[in-house]
Parts: C-alpha cells; structure tokens; sequence
C-alpha cells in the first residue's frame, strides 16, 4: 500500500484506498502521488459530501490536465493567451485554423459561431463549393479537439443561392445550395452528434425576386429565403479512464453502458457507497450527467423568458439592422448576427467563468453575449485591417456598463 494511505485517516484516504486498482490502470504512480497531494486540502473538511463534490472538481481537472499532457500540441503563448485572468473579452487575430491548432485539446467549453458562407461576401471567396467545404471540414475537425469533451457547438448557416462552380461557371448554373445539409454531413464524419436544428424566422421578407418578372406560371413559382438554421452538435469523445462516483467519491466503478456513441456510463461498486437502490445496484453515471447535474444552483439559473424564447425549434428573431437611413454601415461588418443565437448559446451549453470561443468572430457577437453573462469570450477573426475599428466600437458600446474595459488581443 503506498505510503501516503498510512497518515491520519481522513474520507479521502478512504476514496483513495478503494480506488486504487482503478487509479492504477489510468495514472502513473508519480501522477497518483501528485492527484493525492492536490486532493490533500480536502483533509481540512469533514462532511463528506462537500469532501466529494470538491473532490469530483479536483479529479476532472487532473483528469483533462493529464490528457492534455498526453495528447495536445500547442502554443504556450496560445494557452497563456486563453487562461490568462483578464476583463474576459479576447480577440485573437489571424487564420481560424491556425489559432485552433494552436490551441490546447479540450480547452473550451462552448462554441458558438456563423461561418463564411460560400462567396457570399467578398473577403470570403472560393473557386469552387468543395474547395469551400473542405476549408469548413478542417476547422470543424480542429474545433473537436478543441472543444472540452461532452460539449456544445452550435453553427448558425443559412443556405444559398449560388452557383456551386463544379459543372459551369455560367450564370445557368446558379442553385440552391443546401449548406446545413452538407454542414450536418460534415460534422457527423468528423465525429460530432446532431442534436438539433432550430429554424431561425428571419420574418417577413422585402424583396421580390421571387415573383420572376411577374410570371405566373407553373415552374416559375420559387419561395423567398428567409429562415437559416442553429445547428446544435454534441462531442462525446470516448474517454476510457474512470471518474468518481458523484455520490461517495470512489473510482470502484465498471463500465454499465453507452447512452450514446463515445458517452460511456459507469455503475458504483462501492458496497459501503452512501446510496444504493432496493436492489442493491450502486450508482450510474457519466462523465456527462457529472457536469450537467453537478452545478445545478440559483447562480446558474437561465431566465424564464429566454427559456420561453427558444422553446420551440422555430424561433422568430429580426435580422440585425446594420444600413442606417443614410445609407451608412453603423456596425462596419456585412455580415453580422444577432446577439441572440449566441445569447441562447452561452446560456443553455455553458457555465459561468467558462471559456466561450467563436472561430469566426466577425462582430464579435458571440463575445460580447459571453462576456455579458459571466462568461469569459474568445473571438477570432481574420480580417483585422478591415474590421478592428468597428469590432472595437462594437465592444465598447456593448458593453458600456462596465466602467473600464480592457480588450486582450493576441495576433498569430
């Protein structure tokens, strides 16, 4: 027995003591030497259950920290960058792809973002439509390991009218190109699970194109554009190692099942556990409903009316109005969305003092809905020479009930 189990006894000795065969097949020894010591300011409580939830907290960082060790290439500058204690507001300005690569495995907690759409702008512009979704593939497939592990990413995009320059550059072949089709296809190949796709009604719509040149006649009758779908993606890595027993601490557990593809259940084999059924079965659990149902207080509350905003999968939100009576852009950027996807985002998939992270920034959106509920948000964007100015307005008028604010920016 180690020698550290031969001091005082304390409840986290004992968790100790029964864990350890399980300890042993996912840590060294010099990794359980150093869990323990980390878990030794446990030893100043004595009611058990505050002793468990503080050690479940302890266990799950050691846990991705030694994961990170193992698996991650990163920038230090990067990972600086990203755990620096700050206002909580971080710009990162350089190629998305780039930044991610950069960044430590499973060091976010919620992603929410709108992507380029496929030349629909002129600073994002592809030769053809599968040049265009590889480019989306990469940073899709760079965005799940970044992402913490039984996490969210939701992907606002709204399909196109465009031609897809596989077969002809000539204005006949302009279509309808179904990207969240393509996108779901995308991010299930690259492992993610889809959960979701809320329709956004983007209301009533003013133009009339749709009308043909006024032919009203059978296969001249097309419908206007005017919804664009929140898709909402679950990664679930599938993560060999034990977790404790939320209920007494203890990592006697065996694999009970896969609730779904990578979500591995664990079953209590703990006799001594504080709770068991009639039938003696210990507790089940994974590393999912730890996180879900470890935090559920009043400080996490979601309101009651955003709750009701999003209760059903169409939700009415009006288009950002960017073009002024004059003509003039007042956010300085062709392509922002509303505060409200990311409002909804941050809320519902993330916990306060969590890192939010939007790959492709723009206005910063994402940011600044992270920021505002107690959030720490992480923009990237490219184009810094083309929209620093209005995303720094953006920002501060925003956020202008905060008292002094300081915008930390990292450039790659």
């Amino acid at each position: 027995m180690p020698s550290f189990l031969l001091k005082e006894p304390h409840y986290i000795d004992t968790i100790f003591e029964i864990s350890l065969a399980n300890l042993n097949k996912d840590f060294s020894q010099k990794e359980i030497s150093e869990l323990y010591n980390e878990a030794s300011v446990l030893k100043r409580f004595v009611d058990k259950n505050e002793i468990v939830a503080k050690w479940l907290e302890i266990y799950i960082k050691f846990a991705k920290k030694s994961y990170q060790n193992r698996e991650s290439h990163f920038s230090k500058k990067m990972k600086d960058f990203l755990n620096k204690n700050d206002d909580g507001v971080k710009i990162i300005w350089g190629d998305c792809l780039k930044a991610l690569k950069e960044m430590p495995s499973e060091s976010v907690h919620c992603m929410v973002t709108s992507p380029p759409y496929y030349n629909a702008r002129e600073y994002s512009c592809w030769t053809n439509l599968r040049e265009y979704l590889n480019d989306m593939r990469l940073v899709i497939r760079e965005a799940y390991r970044v992402l913490d592990n039984h996490r969210v990413f939701v992907w606002n995009v709204g399909d196109i009218f465009d031609n897809d320059n596989l077969f002809t550059k000539s204005v006949w072949g302009k279509r309808r190109i179904p990207l969240a089709a393509y996108f779901i296809k995308i991010f299930e190949e690259e492992g993610w699970t889809f959960v979701d796709d809320f329709i956004w009604d983007k209301g009533e719509v003013q133009s009339e194109r749709h009308k043909n040149g006024g032919k009203s006649y059978p296969f001249y009758q097309y419908p206007m554009n005017c919804y664009e779908h929140i898709l909402i993606f679950h990664k679930h890595r599938n993560d060999p190692i034990h977790y404790p027993c939320p209920v007494c601490g203890c990592l006697n557990v065996n694999g009970n099942a896969y609730s779904e593809i990578g979500l591995k259940s664990w079953e209590c084999k703990n006799q001594n556990c504080f709770k068991r059924s009639k039938s003696n079965r210990g507790k089940r659990f994974s590393l999912k409903t730890i996180i879900t149902q470890g935090r559920q207080n009043n400080n996490e509350l979601i309101n009651e009316d955003l709750i009701k905003k999003w209760r059903r999968d169409i939700v009415r939100i009006n288009p950002v109005i960017k073009i002024n009576s004059k003509g003039e852009n007042t956010l300085g950027h062709s392509a922002p969305f509303p505060i409200d996807i990311p409002q909804m985002a941050v809320n519902f998939f993330s916990y306060k003092g969590e890192i939010v992270l939007d790959p492709f920034g723009g206005s910063m959106a994402s940011v600044i809905a992270a920021k505002q509920n107690g959030r720490i948000g992480v923009g990237i964007e490219l184009n810094k020479n083309m929209f620093s100015k209005s995303i720094y307005k953006n920002i501060t008028e925003k956020l202008d009930f905060l008292d002094k604010l300081k915008i930390s920016e990292l450039e790659i």
